[in-house]
């Protein structure tokens, strides 16, 4: 199994974690591997590194990928998890970690997952591969609960026309592909709405993020994240479309955010005290990464250091 995918902002987001060479780390996401084989090239046989995803096929490439690394463990399960999943390894608290929150390349050019509009395939999107799919979301769900998705999560001011269309192609055969799916939302649009892009693109968006609780289940992971570094250590985290950056942003500054008493005040009453810092705003990706990998394009890394 081959599961192709170029790690996007490595370096950037690699030299963010600081890595010590005896230190215990964290890939929330590890995919293929290419920010974990990064990582491991700074540490020794005395560091440690976990390495998670949620998609079985990257977690056998992983095990195949790391079978002569005695100091990789390997986890199937989500990142809103990282709590148990590190007691069950009787880790306490890791140097840093690293979240890429994109969807692999991988992901996207197989067919059989069903994440891409530009391939004929079964409705599905789950990175997982089991549970709710994309199939039961298209089937299943009301008008109104469809339009708020597709607004809220793809940012589409047609979402309204979208989930009618959908609604009313069901009534005559359920939606089953990648293809139908498109070709409704297509056909819900103004002529001038698909001049500059594939019509579809914030739809599939919207319905992956859906399915996956991309969004829904991020705050609180970030905020476990947080709590289960040691002090000096460092949480990274990619993003790729501004929804999920709000929320990281939002977080990052919080947890570096000091006292929260009214102005007017002449004395702090409340105590609160900055449990990070910010070591730079953010980064993009080069002009040279950019042109070489276009997914990267939208890519930014944020990271907060705990005090």
């Amino acid at each position: 199994m081959d599961f192709i995918h170029k790690s996007v902002l490595l370096d950037e987001a690699v030299d963010a974690l600081s890595v010590k060479h005896d230190g215990i780390y964290v890939d929330a996401t590890a995919g293929g591997g290419g920010h974990s084989s990064k990582i491991l090239e700074s540490l020794d046989s005395s560091g440690k590194l976990v390495a998670i995803d949620r998609d079985p096929d990257a977690v056998a490439v992983l095990s195949e990928r790391f079978k002569e690394k005695p100091n990789v463990i390997i986890v199937n399960d989500v990142f809103d998890n990282i709590k148990s999943i590190l007691e069950k390894q009787n880790i306490a608290s890791v140097d840093g970690i690293l979240a890429d929150l994109g969807v692999s390349s991988y992901q996207l050019d197989n067919p059989e997952r069903g994440f891409s509009f530009h391939k004929d395939a079964p409705l599905d999107m789950r990175m997982s591969k089991t549970g709710y799919s994309a199939y039961n979301a298209v089937n299943e769900l009301g008008e109104k609960e469809l339009c708020d998705i597709i607004f809220s999560y793809g940012e589409e001011k047609f979402a309204r026309n979208i989930a009618r269309g959908i609604v009313r192609a069901r009534e005559k055969k359920n939606i089953e592909t990648t293809s139908e799916l498109s070709d409704i939302i297509s056909a819900s649009m103004p002529a001038k709405a698909k001049r500059d892009a594939h019509p579809a693109r914030r739809t599939f968006q919207a319905i992956r993020i859906f399915v996956n609780r991309e969004l829904e289940m991020l705050p609180n992971a970030l905020n476990d994240m947080f709590d289960c570094l040691s002090a000096g250590g460092t949480l990274a985290v990619i993003t790729f479309h501004s929804l999920e950056d709000r929320i990281v942003k939002k977080a990052f500054n919080d947890f570096c955010a000091g006292c929260t008493c009214p102005p007017e005040f002449p004395v702090c009453v409340c105590g609160k005290k900055p449990r990070g810092v910010l070591p730079f705003k953010s980064k993009t990706p080069s002009e040279k990464e950019a042109l070489e990998n276009p997914r990267s394009r939208s890519a930014r890394l944020r990271a907060v250091s705990k005090l």
